[in-house]
């Protein structure tokens, strides 16, 4: 029975002390989890390393990642147990994209992809000849 894929939008910090192969695969093991449970990745953002609020784990700075995918339900569970149990991973939130949400995305998309059309040239119109002919030292005599 094939269940139907909603969109979830998941936001992630990685302990940032890791190097940035160690974050690398750390961001392939979450889309690794993704994929081989019957989801699929439509973007990932690397946000970067950035200052925590609040010190987590006696951590003061973590590197953000939020992924969006397409899954099914039973994914949500196996994914975030994954997140538990990855020592690397400080915090994370998953949240069901809303249809509103999507509507609005898809949207700016489309306003960005007007926008990026190259508008044609407006035409140029040919200089009109002066109406007068006396220049401004002729005026004063």
């Amino acid at each position: 029975m094939d269940q139907a894929k909603r969109l979830y939008e998941s936001t992630f910090i990685v302990n940032a002390s890791l190097d940035d192969s160690q974050v690398e695969s750390v961001i392939g093991r979450v889309q690794d989890t993704i994929t081989k449970n019957g989801g699929e990745v439509t973007s990932l953002n690397k946000w970067g390393r950035k200052r925590l609020s609040y010190t987590i784990n006696k951590k003061t700075n973590g590197f953000y990642v939020n992924i969006e995918f397409k899954a099914p339900a039973p994914l949500l569970a196996v994914l975030e147990r994954s997140f538990q149990l990855d020592e690397m991973i400080l915090r994370y939130l998953t949240i069901v994209v809303d249809k509103k949400a999507q509507a609005s995305r898809a949207a700016a998309a489309a306003a960005a992809a007007a926008a990026a059309v190259p508008q044609p040239e407006p035409a140029r119109v040919p200089a009109r000849e002066p109406l007068f002919t006396e220049t401004p030292a002729e005026k004063k005599s």
